[in-house]
């Protein structure tokens, strides 16, 4: 079993510090919001993304699969009562040469390996497609 940490704390009305590691994060905890920093729907999804992008690292090489570059685009719904988010989107692009049935099937690894895609998944619904960069 493997066990992660983070600490977090306020700085002050705008802001607080979420700390991991070496790694800090400035936190956007301001009523009106704040554009040096991200809310706590944005980190999520940037959680959501730094896992695809950490199992596109993971398999590749299983999967000897050629890549140049990876992108992924994240949005989420939310409902406001109760707050709760009712659909992440995500769009996975990739500069590979690849053939489509490859490109399926690392899609579908990062989403079965990918602690962060089965955690939300199993909270809201996760739609997207992995493609071809153009």
């Amino acid at each position: 079993m493997t066990e992660y940490r983070v600490s977090a704390r306020r700085i002050d009305s705008h802001g607080g510090l979420a700390l991991a590691k070496d790694a800090e994060v400035v936190l956007d905890t301001d009523m009106a919001g704040r554009r040096d920093a991200m809310n706590p729907v944005e980190l999520l999804l940037s959680a959501l993304a730094a896992c695809m992008l950490k199992g596109i690292e993971r398999l590749t090489p299983m999967l000897l699969f050629r890549f140049e570059g990876a992108e992924v685009h994240l949005e989420a719904i939310r409902q406001d009562a109760p707050p709760k988010l009712t659909l992440i989107r995500y769009q996975i692009t990739l500069d590979s040469n690849e053939t489509d049935k490859r490109l399926d099937l690392l899609h579908r690894n990062i989403l079965k390996y990918g602690t962060i895609s089965n955690t939300l998944a199993g909270a809201v619904p996760l739609e997207g497609t992995l493609t071809r960069k153009v």
